[in-house]
């Protein structure tokens, strides 16, 4: 009897140390299956996803509108723009990263300098000035959008009756636009152009009226109608007619949307039509219908050739998660269009790293510095010594893994052929309000050919800017709320 007890009480001691040791292990380290990776790199699933598109759902609430998002390889694929290997889509993926965190950083810092975007000139003003006299046209303002670089598109009917298209989504931009005929010079995209002639809900903004005065500098055509440019951090530009215009989202119609007409495009997307400004100044989508949807909408980003689940946008009350985790959303007084968070903290391997204080992403009294979450960049970028840390630290926990040479922006990558699996250390993102964001593995470390040379995908920003990209995103709903101005994250509701 004696004997049995004290078994039973070995036994017991055993599986509480198990399980003590598994928590340890969760907390600490996490798999990361290198072979469904390798798959999902090489998979097509995107692709079609994007032709089977179904313009209206039915059953939706007035007050939310949900939509599919598509990843513009697919676009690129299908209007015959493919890139032919999996390492060169990555190439061009992050050379046009490259260009929007530069835009980025540039407009940050003149913001902090104190120059106001009316101050600012189109980079490439011979050509623009060849087709708009300057004495009537003056309207000029910098995006956060480098050439080339929307990620992610959803599908929305322009017009009355509504023409379908592609439009890139940014949270880094405000103004929305379409590119319209007649095109002195359009770029290719996957539908017809927009023909605002066939539209009978297409209003041209008269000059004096308060919403063309809402353009930084209000520009004015024959001293009659509303004219809008937006300039690039490249030179690249769109220029045209400022309209209202209606926009149906999956059978639910918006109207009087203000939006840029644009006649001359130069050097911008492949596959879409033009651009829905997510930002938070006054003229992006969701400001302008704020009555309607409460300045509420999430996202939730899966890879670009994830199967079995698609990306997806929603507007409204159904956009917020009930038992998602919250940080407070924070203000650039300088700078109106982007979101910022304020992150802490960071843990690598279940350790927070003492070497990574909250003072390293603190935005200065000239805005300055910060962090921000945007739909647009792909990799995340931290301050220099924060990212340093990081990888360091990322990089004593994986000791036993091959290593290989970098790779365009990644400087930490490694040699996975021949495994199956493999335990990479955990990373949790600490923001404020204990809004600790764990991430997969497959968010930091990812293939970069077929190979299996895998790469921690994160870089460093010499700017004081730090950006969180889409691919940590990715898995996550993350829901921006400017009623009450927080941003939420719910694990795994891509199923919208």
């Amino acid at each position: 009897m004696e004997k049995s007890v004290m078994l039973s009480a070995l036994v017991l001691l055993l599986v509480s140390f198990m399980s003590v040791c598994a928590r340890e292990f969760s907390a600490t380290h996490q798999v990361l299956d290198v072979e469904a990776a390798l798959r999902a790199r090489t998979g097509s699933s995107m692709a079609s996803s994007a032709q089977e598109w179904s313009e209206t759902v039915q059953g939706e609430k007035s007050d939310s509108i949900v939509l599919n998002v598509v990843h513009r390889d697919s676009l690129s694929s299908s209007s015959g723009n493919n890139i032919s290997s999996v390492k060169g889509v990555l190439l061009e993926r992050l050379k046009r990263d490259a260009a929007r965190v530069d835009s980025i950083n540039t407009r940050v810092h003149l913001a902090a300098m104190g120059v106001s975007k009316s101050e600012l000139k189109p980079l490439n003003g011979s050509s623009i000035d060849a087709r708009f006299d300057a004495k009537d046209f003056s309207s000029s303002i910098i995006s956060g959008l480098a050439q080339g670089s929307g990620e992610y598109f959803t599908r929305l009917g322009v017009g009355t009756p509504p023409r379908y298209t592609y439009m890139v989504l940014d949270t880094g931009s405000d103004i929305m636009w379409i590119q319209c005929l007649p095109c002195t010079k359009c770029y290719g995209q996957t539908d017809p152009l927009f023909n605002p002639a066939a539209s009978s809900t297409f209003r041209k903004v008269p000059c004096a009226t308060p919403l063309c005065k809402k353009l930084d500098i209000s520009g004015c055509r024959s001293n009659r109608y509303c004219e809008y440019q937006v300039s690039y951090g490249d030179g690249s530009f769109t220029v045209g007619d400022f309209s209202t215009e209606t926009l149906t989202f999956r059978g639910q119609v918006i109207k009087r949307v203000a939006l840029g007409c644009g006649h001359d495009n130069e050097g911008l997307f492949v596959g879409a039509a033009g651009l829905l400004g997510l930002g938070r100044g006054t003229l992006s989508f969701p400001s302008q219908t704020g009555a309607q949807f409460s300045k509420q909408f999430s996202y939730c980003l899966v890879d670009r050739s994830a199967s079995g689940t698609s990306s997806s946008l929603i507007f409204g009350a159904a956009a917020v998660p009930k038992s998602a985790i919250f940080t407070p959303l924070l203000s650039n007084p300088k700078l109106d269009t982007f979101y910022y968070l304020e992150l802490v903290g960071i843990s690598v391997g279940g350790r927070r790293l003492t070497s990574i204080p909250a003072s390293l992403f603190k935005m200065d009294a000239t805005g300055n510095g910060g962090v921000i979450i945007d739909s647009g960049t792909s990799v995340t970028r931290l301050v220099e010594p924060a990212y340093t840390a990081m990888r360091d630290a990322f990089r004593a926990g994986t000791g036993n893994l091959k290593t290989a040479g970098g790779f365009s922006l990644f400087d930490t990558c490694y040699d996975l052929s021949g495994l199956k699996t493999v335990k990479v250390p955990t990373l949790v993102f600490h923001f404020q309000g204990r809004a600790d964001v764990s991430l997969p593995a497959t968010n930091y470390l990812i293939p970069v050919d077929t190979s299996a040379i895998f790469c921690f995908a994160f870089a460093g920003n010499t700017g004081g800017l730090s950006i969180i990209g889409n691919i940590q995103q990715q898995g996550y709903r993350v829901a921006f709320d400017s009623m009450t101005n927080r941003v939420g994250f719910k694990a795994g509701s891509c199923l919208a």
